[in-house]
Protein backbone atom coordinates (compact mmCIF):
# COMPACT_ATOMS: atom_id res chain seq x y z
CA UNK A 1 0.00 0.00 0.00
CA UNK A 2 1.28 3.78 -0.38
CA UNK A 3 2.71 5.75 1.90
CA UNK A 4 -0.27 7.81 2.43
CA UNK A 5 -3.99 8.07 0.86
CA UNK A 6 -5.96 10.96 0.45
CA UNK A 7 -9.91 11.21 1.40
CA UNK A 8 -12.13 12.31 -0.67
CA UNK A 9 -15.33 14.41 0.44
CA UNK A 10 -18.16 12.83 -0.24
CA UNK A 11 -22.12 12.53 0.63
CA UNK A 12 -24.98 12.06 1.37
CA UNK A 13 -24.37 8.24 0.96
CA UNK A 14 -26.71 5.52 -0.08
CA UNK A 15 -24.54 2.40 0.80
CA UNK A 16 -25.01 -1.80 1.23
CA UNK A 17 -21.54 -2.93 2.34
CA UNK A 18 -20.43 -6.31 3.59
CA UNK A 19 -17.95 -6.98 6.41
CA UNK A 20 -15.39 -9.22 6.59
CA UNK A 21 -15.61 -11.84 9.55
CA UNK A 22 -14.88 -11.01 13.65
CA UNK A 23 -11.11 -10.57 14.85
CA UNK A 24 -12.57 -11.32 17.78
CA UNK A 25 -14.88 -14.03 17.40
CA UNK A 26 -12.41 -15.57 14.57
CA UNK A 27 -9.34 -15.57 18.16
CA UNK A 28 -11.60 -17.57 20.04
CA UNK A 29 -12.38 -20.06 17.62
CA UNK A 30 -9.09 -20.65 16.71
CA UNK A 31 -7.73 -21.31 20.36
CA UNK A 32 -10.87 -23.65 20.93
CA UNK A 33 -10.56 -25.55 18.00
CA UNK A 34 -7.20 -26.20 18.98
CA UNK A 35 -8.18 -27.31 22.29
CA UNK A 36 -10.63 -29.36 20.98
CA UNK A 37 -10.56 -33.28 20.33
CA UNK A 38 -11.47 -33.79 16.64
CA UNK A 39 -11.65 -31.13 13.76
CA UNK A 40 -13.11 -27.81 13.48
CA UNK A 41 -13.85 -25.65 10.29
CA UNK A 42 -14.66 -21.88 10.43
CA UNK A 43 -16.24 -20.21 8.11
CA UNK A 44 -15.65 -16.72 7.14
CA UNK A 45 -13.26 -16.04 9.36
CA UNK A 46 -11.41 -12.78 9.69
CA UNK A 47 -8.31 -12.86 6.89
CA UNK A 48 -5.93 -10.37 8.65
CA UNK A 49 -2.33 -10.21 10.19
CA UNK A 50 -4.11 -10.75 13.75
CA UNK A 51 -5.11 -14.14 12.28
CA UNK A 52 -2.16 -14.72 10.75
CA UNK A 53 -0.12 -14.48 13.97
CA UNK A 54 -2.97 -16.42 16.06
CA UNK A 55 -2.59 -19.37 13.21
CA UNK A 56 1.18 -18.97 13.18
CA UNK A 57 1.27 -19.68 16.53
CA UNK A 58 -0.72 -22.48 16.79
CA UNK A 59 1.39 -24.42 14.03
CA UNK A 60 4.62 -23.39 15.68
CA UNK A 61 2.70 -25.72 18.50
CA UNK A 62 2.29 -28.65 16.17
CA UNK A 63 -1.07 -28.13 15.27
CA UNK A 64 -2.18 -28.81 11.89
CA UNK A 65 -4.20 -26.04 10.37
CA UNK A 66 -5.31 -25.68 6.49
CA UNK A 67 -6.23 -21.68 5.61
CA UNK A 68 -7.85 -21.09 2.31
CA UNK A 69 -10.05 -18.48 1.49
CA UNK A 70 -13.54 -18.42 3.76
CA UNK A 71 -12.04 -21.47 5.84
CA UNK A 72 -9.95 -22.40 8.40
CA UNK A 73 -9.55 -26.26 9.46
CA UNK A 74 -8.37 -26.96 12.35
CA UNK A 75 -7.18 -30.31 13.55
CA UNK A 76 -7.15 -30.45 17.32
CA UNK A 77 -4.14 -31.88 19.25
CA UNK A 78 -1.86 -32.02 22.12
CA UNK A 79 0.52 -28.77 21.72
CA UNK A 80 4.04 -29.90 21.16
CA UNK A 81 6.79 -28.02 22.41
CA UNK A 82 8.41 -25.53 20.07
CA UNK A 83 12.15 -25.22 19.12
CA UNK A 84 12.19 -21.42 18.74
CA UNK A 85 10.15 -18.54 20.16
CA UNK A 86 6.83 -17.82 18.91
CA UNK A 87 7.05 -14.01 16.52
CA UNK A 88 3.33 -13.23 17.42
CA UNK A 89 3.66 -9.29 16.11
CA UNK A 90 2.01 -6.85 17.59
CA UNK A 91 -1.29 -9.42 18.06
CA UNK A 92 -2.15 -8.64 21.96
CA UNK A 93 -4.91 -10.82 21.55
CA UNK A 94 -2.72 -14.08 20.02
CA UNK A 95 -0.51 -12.87 22.89
CA UNK A 96 -2.59 -13.13 25.71
CA UNK A 97 -4.60 -16.23 24.76
CA UNK A 98 -1.71 -18.26 23.53
CA UNK A 99 0.25 -17.71 26.88
CA UNK A 100 -2.92 -19.11 28.84
CA UNK A 101 -3.54 -21.79 26.44
CA UNK A 102 -0.15 -23.21 26.80
CA UNK A 103 -0.73 -24.56 30.12
CA UNK A 104 -1.90 -27.72 28.32
CA UNK A 105 1.68 -27.49 27.01
CA UNK A 106 3.85 -30.03 28.92
CA UNK A 107 7.76 -28.53 28.10
CA UNK A 108 8.39 -24.74 27.61
CA UNK A 109 7.30 -21.95 24.97
CA UNK A 110 9.05 -18.59 25.25
CA UNK A 111 6.06 -16.00 23.16
CA UNK A 112 7.37 -12.50 21.94
CA UNK A 113 6.33 -9.93 19.49
CA UNK A 114 7.09 -6.53 18.22
CA UNK A 115 8.47 -3.71 19.85
CA UNK A 116 5.32 -2.76 20.43
CA UNK A 117 4.03 -5.46 21.92
CA UNK A 118 7.30 -5.98 24.71
CA UNK A 119 5.90 -2.87 25.84
CA UNK A 120 2.44 -4.12 26.39
CA UNK A 121 1.87 -5.93 30.18
CA UNK A 122 1.26 -9.31 30.47
CA UNK A 123 2.48 -9.26 34.22
CA UNK A 124 -1.21 -9.75 35.35
CA UNK A 125 -2.23 -12.74 33.39
CA UNK A 126 1.59 -14.34 34.60
CA UNK A 127 0.45 -13.96 38.23
CA UNK A 128 -2.85 -15.77 37.87
CA UNK A 129 -1.08 -18.37 35.55
CA UNK A 130 1.13 -19.13 38.85
CA UNK A 131 -1.65 -19.58 41.24
CA UNK A 132 -3.01 -22.57 38.54
CA UNK A 133 0.39 -23.83 38.93
CA UNK A 134 2.15 -22.87 35.39
CA UNK A 135 4.90 -21.43 35.52
CA UNK A 136 5.21 -18.19 33.43
CA UNK A 137 8.28 -15.62 33.49
CA UNK A 138 8.61 -11.95 31.99
CA UNK A 139 11.42 -9.96 33.49
CA UNK A 140 10.08 -6.89 32.11
CA UNK A 141 6.16 -7.34 33.25
CA UNK A 142 5.83 -7.18 29.26
CA UNK A 143 6.60 -10.31 26.47
CA UNK A 144 8.54 -12.13 25.80
CA UNK A 145 6.90 -14.28 28.04
CA UNK A 146 8.49 -17.58 29.02
CA UNK A 147 5.96 -20.46 29.72
CA UNK A 148 6.92 -23.66 31.43
CA UNK A 149 3.94 -26.22 32.19
CA UNK A 150 3.32 -29.94 33.05
CA UNK A 151 -0.12 -29.56 31.58
CA UNK A 152 -1.48 -30.37 34.88
CA UNK A 153 -3.49 -26.68 36.29
CA UNK A 154 -6.43 -25.77 37.58
CA UNK A 155 -8.08 -24.62 41.02
CA UNK A 156 -8.11 -20.98 42.30
CA UNK A 157 -6.75 -18.13 40.59
CA UNK A 158 -7.51 -14.17 40.35
CA UNK A 159 -6.88 -11.62 37.75
CA UNK A 160 -7.20 -8.14 37.72
CA UNK A 161 -9.87 -6.74 35.86
CA UNK A 162 -8.98 -3.04 35.25
CA UNK A 163 -6.69 -3.42 32.30
CA UNK A 164 -7.68 -5.72 29.64
CA UNK A 165 -10.20 -8.38 29.57
CA UNK A 166 -8.12 -10.33 27.18
CA UNK A 167 -6.43 -11.68 30.30
CA UNK A 168 -9.84 -13.55 31.76
CA UNK A 169 -10.80 -14.35 28.22
CA UNK A 170 -7.42 -16.62 27.90
CA UNK A 171 -8.27 -18.25 31.26
CA UNK A 172 -11.15 -19.11 30.55
CA UNK A 173 -10.79 -20.63 26.98
CA UNK A 174 -8.75 -22.54 28.65
CA UNK A 175 -9.95 -23.72 31.88
CA UNK A 176 -12.10 -26.71 29.94
CA UNK A 177 -8.64 -28.41 29.84
CA UNK A 178 -7.44 -28.05 33.58
CA UNK A 179 -7.29 -30.83 35.34
CA UNK A 180 -9.31 -29.33 38.55
CA UNK A 181 -12.45 -26.58 38.21
CA UNK A 182 -10.93 -23.77 37.94
CA UNK A 183 -12.05 -20.40 39.71
CA UNK A 184 -11.35 -17.28 38.21
CA UNK A 185 -11.78 -14.20 40.68
CA UNK A 186 -11.41 -10.84 39.95
CA UNK A 187 -9.93 -8.14 41.43
CA UNK A 188 -11.33 -5.06 40.84
CA UNK A 189 -13.92 -3.66 38.32
CA UNK A 190 -13.94 -5.76 35.14
CA UNK A 191 -13.78 -3.57 31.96
CA UNK A 192 -14.81 -4.37 28.70
CA UNK A 193 -17.70 -6.94 30.09
CA UNK A 194 -19.17 -7.46 26.42
CA UNK A 195 -15.88 -9.45 25.44
CA UNK A 196 -16.59 -11.72 28.14
CA UNK A 197 -20.20 -12.34 27.35
CA UNK A 198 -18.92 -13.20 23.65
CA UNK A 199 -16.57 -15.64 25.39
CA UNK A 200 -19.11 -17.21 27.36
CA UNK A 201 -21.49 -17.38 24.00
CA UNK A 202 -18.88 -19.11 22.14
CA UNK A 203 -18.18 -21.37 24.69
CA UNK A 204 -21.52 -22.19 25.52
CA UNK A 205 -22.36 -22.80 21.19
CA UNK A 206 -19.40 -25.87 21.46
CA UNK A 207 -20.91 -27.26 24.62
CA UNK A 208 -18.89 -25.51 27.76
CA UNK A 209 -20.99 -24.39 30.50
CA UNK A 210 -19.43 -21.81 32.62
CA UNK A 211 -21.16 -19.60 35.63
CA UNK A 212 -20.13 -16.29 37.12
CA UNK A 213 -21.17 -14.07 39.82
CA UNK A 214 -22.13 -10.71 38.52
CA UNK A 215 -18.53 -11.04 36.76
CA UNK A 216 -16.87 -10.77 39.88
CA UNK A 217 -16.00 -14.91 40.34
CA UNK A 218 -16.17 -17.15 37.12
CA UNK A 219 -16.53 -21.25 37.74
CA UNK A 220 -15.26 -24.07 34.74
CA UNK A 221 -15.91 -27.05 35.65
CA UNK A 222 -12.74 -29.30 34.58
CA UNK A 223 -12.92 -32.34 32.35
CA UNK A 224 -15.01 -30.80 30.12
CA UNK A 225 -14.81 -30.92 26.06
CA UNK A 226 -15.18 -28.68 23.10
CA UNK A 227 -17.16 -29.97 20.64
CA UNK A 228 -15.58 -30.03 16.92
CA UNK A 229 -18.14 -29.02 14.18
CA UNK A 230 -18.47 -26.30 11.12
CA UNK A 231 -18.90 -23.00 13.03
CA UNK A 232 -19.58 -19.90 10.49
CA UNK A 233 -18.22 -16.19 12.20
CA UNK A 234 -20.47 -13.26 11.87
CA UNK A 235 -19.30 -9.68 10.30
CA UNK A 236 -16.88 -7.85 12.73
CA UNK A 237 -18.81 -5.36 14.48
CA UNK A 238 -15.54 -3.00 15.31
CA UNK A 239 -15.11 -2.92 11.31
CA UNK A 240 -18.87 -1.89 10.72
CA UNK A 241 -18.63 0.85 13.31
CA UNK A 242 -16.60 2.89 10.87
CA UNK A 243 -19.20 2.39 8.58
CA UNK A 244 -22.04 3.22 10.43
CA UNK A 245 -20.26 6.50 11.30
CA UNK A 246 -20.00 7.23 7.73
CA UNK A 247 -23.36 7.56 7.16
CA UNK A 248 -23.43 9.71 10.86
CA UNK A 249 -20.56 12.20 9.58
CA UNK A 250 -21.28 12.46 5.64
CA UNK A 251 -25.43 11.98 5.20
CA UNK A 252 -27.41 9.42 3.92
CA UNK A 253 -27.38 5.66 5.15
CA UNK A 254 -25.44 2.62 5.04
CA UNK A 255 -26.51 -0.57 5.80
CA UNK A 256 -24.29 -3.07 7.16
CA UNK A 257 -24.95 -6.53 6.18
CA UNK A 258 -24.83 -10.14 8.20
CA UNK A 259 -24.82 -8.79 11.53
CA UNK A 260 -27.84 -7.37 13.87
CA UNK A 261 -27.84 -6.04 17.34
CA UNK A 262 -28.30 -9.18 19.41
CA UNK A 263 -24.76 -10.16 18.31
CA UNK A 264 -22.47 -11.17 21.23
CA UNK A 265 -20.33 -8.32 20.14
CA UNK A 266 -20.63 -5.63 22.41
CA UNK A 267 -19.50 -3.28 19.62
CA UNK A 268 -22.64 -4.33 17.70
CA UNK A 269 -24.39 -1.79 20.15
CA UNK A 270 -22.55 0.97 18.69
CA UNK A 271 -25.22 2.60 16.71
CA UNK A 272 -27.42 3.03 19.91
CA UNK A 273 -24.19 5.42 20.51
CA UNK A 274 -24.55 7.44 17.19
CA UNK A 275 -28.79 7.22 17.96
CA UNK A 276 -28.21 9.62 20.99
CA UNK A 277 -26.35 11.63 18.79
CA UNK A 278 -29.43 11.96 16.39
CA UNK A 279 -28.90 9.18 14.10
CA UNK A 280 -31.49 7.24 12.81
CA UNK A 281 -31.13 3.34 13.69
CA UNK A 282 -33.34 0.44 12.03
CA UNK A 283 -32.50 -3.46 11.53
CA UNK A 284 -33.46 -6.52 9.99
CA UNK A 285 -33.00 -9.87 9.85
CA UNK A 286 -29.34 -9.79 9.19
CA UNK A 287 -28.75 -6.73 8.83
CA UNK A 288 -28.33 -3.25 10.63
CA UNK A 289 -28.83 0.24 8.70
CA UNK A 290 -27.67 4.03 10.07
CA UNK A 291 -29.20 7.07 8.68
CA UNK A 292 -28.18 10.85 9.34
CA UNK A 293 -30.65 12.36 11.37
CA UNK A 294 -30.74 16.54 10.88
CA UNK A 295 -27.86 16.94 13.12
CA UNK A 296 -25.18 15.44 15.36
CA UNK A 297 -25.64 15.99 19.14
CA UNK A 298 -22.35 16.33 21.32
CA UNK A 299 -22.72 13.29 25.03
CA UNK A 300 -21.47 12.40 27.44
CA UNK A 301 -20.53 8.77 27.59
CA UNK A 302 -19.06 5.59 29.70
CA UNK A 303 -17.85 3.98 26.54
CA UNK A 304 -16.28 1.01 29.14
CA UNK A 305 -18.20 -1.27 27.39
CA UNK A 306 -16.78 -0.95 23.79
CA UNK A 307 -13.43 1.03 24.52
CA UNK A 308 -12.50 -0.17 20.96
CA UNK A 309 -15.37 2.63 19.71
CA UNK A 310 -13.72 5.15 21.61
CA UNK A 311 -11.80 6.63 18.15
CA UNK A 312 -14.94 6.16 15.93
CA UNK A 313 -16.54 7.83 18.34
CA UNK A 314 -14.05 10.95 18.74
CA UNK A 315 -14.04 11.62 15.21
CA UNK A 316 -17.42 11.23 15.08
CA UNK A 317 -17.91 13.79 17.66
CA UNK A 318 -16.14 17.01 15.12
CA UNK A 319 -19.18 17.52 13.06
CA UNK A 320 -21.20 17.62 16.05
CA UNK A 321 -23.03 21.02 17.23
CA UNK A 322 -21.19 20.48 21.17
CA UNK A 323 -18.59 18.79 22.92
CA UNK A 324 -18.38 15.06 23.62
CA UNK A 325 -17.03 13.51 26.56
CA UNK A 326 -15.77 10.08 26.22
CA UNK A 327 -15.10 8.17 29.57
CA UNK A 328 -13.76 5.17 31.52
CA UNK A 329 -11.76 4.06 28.84
CA UNK A 330 -8.27 4.11 30.42
CA UNK A 331 -7.48 0.83 29.01
CA UNK A 332 -6.70 2.40 25.37
CA UNK A 333 -3.48 3.63 26.59
CA UNK A 334 -1.99 0.17 26.58
CA UNK A 335 -3.38 -0.85 23.05
CA UNK A 336 -1.41 -1.00 20.24
CA UNK A 337 -0.71 2.75 21.00
CA UNK A 338 -1.70 5.19 23.70
CA UNK A 339 -5.09 5.41 22.28
CA UNK A 340 -6.32 8.78 23.92
CA UNK A 341 -2.96 10.65 23.48
CA UNK A 342 -2.77 9.51 19.79
CA UNK A 343 -6.34 10.34 19.25
CA UNK A 344 -6.94 13.71 20.77
CA UNK A 345 -3.00 14.89 19.05
CA UNK A 346 -4.85 14.18 15.40
CA UNK A 347 -8.43 15.73 16.57
CA UNK A 348 -6.31 18.60 17.35
CA UNK A 349 -4.51 18.93 13.86
CA UNK A 350 -8.23 19.24 12.64
CA UNK A 351 -9.36 22.28 14.24
CA UNK A 352 -10.53 20.67 17.39
CA UNK A 353 -9.93 21.68 20.86
CA UNK A 354 -9.71 18.36 22.94
CA UNK A 355 -9.09 18.19 26.89
CA UNK A 356 -7.21 14.80 27.64
CA UNK A 357 -7.46 13.22 30.67
CA UNK A 358 -6.87 9.75 32.37
CA UNK A 359 -9.08 7.67 30.92
CA UNK A 360 -10.22 9.65 28.25
CA UNK A 361 -11.14 13.06 26.47
CA UNK A 362 -13.13 15.85 26.29
CA UNK A 363 -13.64 17.04 22.47
CA UNK A 364 -15.08 20.27 21.14
CA UNK A 365 -15.61 20.93 17.38
CA UNK A 366 -13.86 23.95 16.13
CA UNK A 367 -12.95 25.27 12.46
CA UNK A 368 -12.09 22.37 10.39
CA UNK A 369 -8.33 22.25 8.73
CA UNK A 370 -6.97 20.16 6.68
CA UNK A 371 -4.09 17.65 7.78
CA UNK A 372 -1.88 14.95 7.24
CA UNK A 373 -2.79 12.30 10.02
CA UNK A 374 -0.39 9.99 11.72
CA UNK A 375 -1.50 6.33 12.71
CA UNK A 376 0.95 5.29 15.07
CA UNK A 377 1.02 1.94 13.73
CA UNK A 378 -2.75 1.07 14.81
CA UNK A 379 -5.31 0.32 12.57
CA UNK A 380 -8.20 2.04 14.36
CA UNK A 381 -5.99 5.42 14.24
CA UNK A 382 -6.22 4.96 10.17
CA UNK A 383 -9.49 3.87 9.76
CA UNK A 384 -11.48 5.68 12.31
CA UNK A 385 -9.50 9.18 10.74
CA UNK A 386 -10.42 8.29 7.08
CA UNK A 387 -13.74 9.34 8.37
CA UNK A 388 -13.10 13.12 9.15
CA UNK A 389 -12.86 13.11 5.46
CA UNK A 390 -15.44 12.76 4.13
CA UNK A 391 -16.79 16.17 4.94
CA UNK A 392 -13.14 18.24 6.02
CA UNK A 393 -11.23 18.61 2.62
CA UNK A 394 -7.45 17.34 2.95
CA UNK A 395 -6.97 14.78 5.15
CA UNK A 396 -4.46 12.40 4.52
CA UNK A 397 -4.01 9.23 6.11
CA UNK A 398 0.13 8.47 7.00
CA UNK A 399 1.12 4.38 6.66
CA UNK A 400 -2.80 3.37 5.43
CA UNK A 401 -1.55 -0.55 5.41
CA UNK A 402 -1.50 -0.55 9.62
CA UNK A 403 -5.26 -1.48 8.59
CA UNK A 404 -3.76 -5.26 7.67
CA UNK A 405 -3.84 -5.95 11.25
CA UNK A 406 -7.39 -6.42 11.29
CA UNK A 407 -8.49 -5.14 8.06
CA UNK A 408 -6.51 -5.15 4.96
CA UNK A 409 -9.04 -4.11 2.01
CA UNK A 410 -10.79 -1.76 4.39
CA UNK A 411 -9.49 0.90 2.55
CA UNK A 412 -10.51 -0.33 -0.98
CA UNK A 413 -14.35 -0.77 0.46
CA UNK A 414 -14.46 2.75 1.97
CA UNK A 415 -13.54 4.48 -1.38
CA UNK A 416 -16.65 2.55 -2.51
CA UNK A 417 -19.09 4.22 -0.35
CA UNK A 418 -21.13 6.48 -2.38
Amino acid sequence: MTASIAIEPRGPLDARVTIPGSKSCTARALVMAALTEGTSVLLEPADCDDSSYMIGGLRGLGLDISNEPGRVTVHGQPFTPPTEPLFLGNSGTAVRFLAAACATLEGEVILDGSARMRERPIEDLVTALHAWGVTAETPTGCPPVRIRSTGQFGGATTVKGSASSQYLTGLLLVAPRATEDAIIHIDGELVSKPYIDLTLAMMAERGITAQHDRYRCFEVAAGQSYAPGTYPIEADASGASYFFAAAAIAGGRVRVENLTMASSQGDAQFPRVLEQMGSMVTQGPDWIEVAAGDCLRGIDIDLNAMPDMAQTLAVTALFADGPTTIRNVANLRIKETDRIHATATELRKLGASVDEFDDGLAITPGPFQPAAIDTYDDHRMAMSFALAGLRIPGVVINDPGCVAKTFPDFFDRFARLE
